[in-house]
């Protein structure tokens, strides 16, 4: 084998990696874990409107 066929298999063996991984971010499986780890932010938010008094709720706005 010469060094062309090489990079050949090396690009397939990517080309198949690629796939698979946008297989499994794209999967129904893992939806239900991203969408909770996009919200993660808004749970701090949440939390910290929870603590503040009506009097700071309004001077914040």
């Amino acid at each position: 084998m010469d060094y062309g066929t090489y990079r050949g298999i090396l690009t397939l063996v990517i080309l198949v990696l690629f796939i698979v991984i946008v297989g499994w971010a794209y999967s129904k499986r893992s939806k239900g874990r991203f969408k909770d780890a996009a919200n993660v932010i808004f749970e701090d938010e949440k939390k910290h409107n929870n603590t503040l008094s009506n009097e700071e709720k309004g001077s914040e706005k």
